[in-house]
């Protein structure tokens, strides 16, 4: 496997290999990542007020990316899993979400692991740092009571084919 500088920076979904150990590298990618993507916001949104308070059109054509480059870049923890697709961290899971261009944040971890019971708290945090960052999200409760969360552009930024 190549090094992110080799194939280009991949932000954390949750269904990738376990985070290394604290990686200096790879905590300055999502840094410049999530610095990109604010700077995005205020060259971009230049007709609102707080600029970098509303996801920008780059983020509502690649929304998983998005959330993902803010969840990571908040230090919140990504789950993971191995090379046979068993979980084996704790965090969050992003997946495209039911609306269009919404994203679904589950939390999820390895079996055993208890992470049902740290999910009510993983998802508030992963919830306050996307409303922080102008995102709409909505909190469900799914399969066997499980709570996840819709993430969606707010309504002002939609793209007129979202809906």
């Amino acid at each position: 496997m190549g090094t992110e500088h080799e194939t280009g920076f991949e932000p954390a979904t949750g269904d990738g290999p376990p985070a290394p150990a604290p990686d200096p590298g790879r905590a300055a990618s999502v840094r410049t990542a999530f610095e990109g993507m604010l700077q995005i916001r205020r060259l971009t949104n230049t007709g609102h007020a707080a600029p970098e308070g509303v996801p920008a059109s780059w983020e509502t054509h690649r929304p998983v990316r998005a959330v993902a480059i803010a969840l990571e870049a908040s230090g919140l923890a990504a789950s993971a899993v191995d090379g046979s697709g068993i979980r084996t961290a704790t965090g969050y899971r992003l997946e495209r979400g039911e609306a269009p261009g919404g994203v679904r944040v589950e939390w999820l971890g390895a079996p055993g692991s208890g992470a049902a019971h740290s999910e009510a708290d993983g998802l508030n945090r992963c919830a306050e740092v996307l409303r922080e960052l102008g995102w709409t999200v909505l909190l469900y409760r799914g399969a066997r009571r499980r709570r996840f969360l819709e993430v969606e552009p707010p309504p002002a930024v939609r793209r007129p084919n979202d809906r």
